[in-house]
């Protein structure tokens, strides 16, 4: 074979592959092959009729297509390798010459990996990311064990509802005297002066006692959200069924004996801190570093192909897919809650879409020029620690399986991993 290539705009190159005739005849042999037993010829039994012959009846292009397909998958990727370049598409096939005897010749058109221009991506200064623990801090999360730990009583029956309670309701909510879908609820239990519902709904059951009926008259925000209730006037009428009242434990050494393994409120605090210290610099860790990243691609200059872009873009809505499984939804489902659909979920994602392609190619563009290659060593770490994640006994049998079946993945993982350290490590934290 040989192969021309002409690069075009927008990081399109065009191919034009010469397939010698000796080839393309054999590859309508292995065409007649597959395809023989389709014929009906008089005179012979289905699938014994020689090549010849079903050219006489069926013309000489009966068994082009195949042909082609056959030619194209076994040069069209020798062309992609001896020019080093990496599609990110299909390619778009033209056949230019075709005939019995001829050399078979054809061009592939295809979008290509763009280049990469980089500019200052070592030394950069960033802007520090802390997250100090503070006192209130660890008294918010020590409130947060006592609400876990209230106890629920129920109300005399002629007790009036109070902020705090917890309000057992049903209502129904009406627009312009019209009840309106999501607008009703049985048996909800309420807590008063939470801010779960929407103006002052909960504000207007103060003072109800168990068994009333009001009408609790609200307005919708202007952003709420559905398009039929955004600003609206309505009407809830709303039934007091039962009202309830927490009682929280004191936050004491007793306490502490109760519902942890410590023996005193300072040890708790103190473990507390310990472990909120090492949550809030992972995070601020994972931040500075997002933070660099961003400041390397910032500096870059890439042309994007829209295919990338929504080639990431379907990645994300099967991610966003296999999320809503777990949760047991589905994607109709997702677009109905949300009042939206598929094609504004898209155009939501697409800036996303065109960040992370971005990220990628200028991490490997980095990774290029720095020379940056993981060792087996490397390698081998990356797919034990993946091993440990699917738990089993195992580790060291699943991380080989790892190796062998996702190599390509989990040597790009470390590649990533190794450029965004050099990165973080080359820049400077400012205030």
């Amino acid at each position: 074979m040989n192969a021309k290539m002409e690069k075009l705009e927008n990081n399109v190159v065009k191919f034009e592959i010469t397939v010698e005739s000796a080839k393309f005849d054999e590859a309508v042999k292995k065409a007649y092959k597959k395809n023989c037993k389709k014929f009906n010829v008089p005179g012979f039994r289905k699938g014994k009729a020689p090549l010849s012959i079903i050219k006489q009846y069926y013309g000489e292009g009966a068994f082009y297509e195949d042909a082609v397909n056959f030619c194209c998958d076994d040069t069209y990727p020798v062309a992609l390798e001896e020019n080093s370049i990496k599609p990110v598409d299909y390619p778009e096939i033209d056949v230019v010459e075709i005939g019995e005897g001829k050399d078979f010749v054809y061009t592939a058109k295809v979008t290509v990996t763009p280049e990469v221009e980089l500019g200052e991506y070592k030394g950069l200064e960033v802007k520090k990311v802390e997250y100090p623990v503070t006192d209130e801090s660890i008294d918010n999360e020590l409130k947060s064990m006592q609400e876990k730990n209230a106890r629920i009583e129920t109300k005399d029956e002629e007790a009036a509802v109070e902020k705090g309670n917890l309000a057992v309701i049903d209502f129904k909510g009406f627009v312009d005297g019209e009840a309106f879908e999501g607008g009703e609820g049985t048996d909800y239990s309420l807590e008063i002066g939470s801010g779960s519902f929407i103006d002052n709904f909960e504000d207007q059951l103060i003072g109800m006692k168990k068994d009333e009926t009001k009408d609790v008259e609200v307005t919708f925000p202007e952003e709420y959200g559905k398009e039929e209730l955004n600003g609206k006037k309505a009407t809830f009428n709303v039934t007091i069924k039962e009202i309830k009242i927490k009682e929280v434990p004191a936050i004491d050494d007793e306490f502490v004996k109760e519902v942890s393994e410590f023996d005193t409120l300072d040890e708790l605090k103190n473990d507390i801190k310990t472990k909120m210290e090492e949550s809030n610099n992972a995070k601020a860790k994972a931040e500075y570093e997002d933070k660099v990243i961003d400041a390397v691609c910032e500096n870059a200059k890439v042309d994007i192909p829209e295919v990338m872009i929504k080639n990431e873009t379907d990645q994300m809505i099967k991610e966003l897919e296999m999320k809503l499984k777990y949760q047991g939804l589905d994607l109709d489902s997702y677009y109905k809650f949300t009042n939206s659909s598929e094609e504004k979920v898209r155009d939501y994602m697409k800036e996303t879409a065109e960040k992370r392609v971005k990220t990628k190619l200028v991490i490997e563009k980095v990774a290029t020029l720095s020379e940056v290659n993981p060792t087996e060593e490397e390698m081998l770490a990356k797919a034990t620690e993946m091993a440990k994640q699917y738990g089993g006994k195992d580790t060291e049998k699943m991380a080989k399986l790892l190796l062998d079946a996702q190599k390509p993945i989990i040597e790009q993982d470390v590649i990533n991993e190794k450029v965004i350290d050099m990165l973080v490590n080359s820049s400077k934290a400012v205030d």
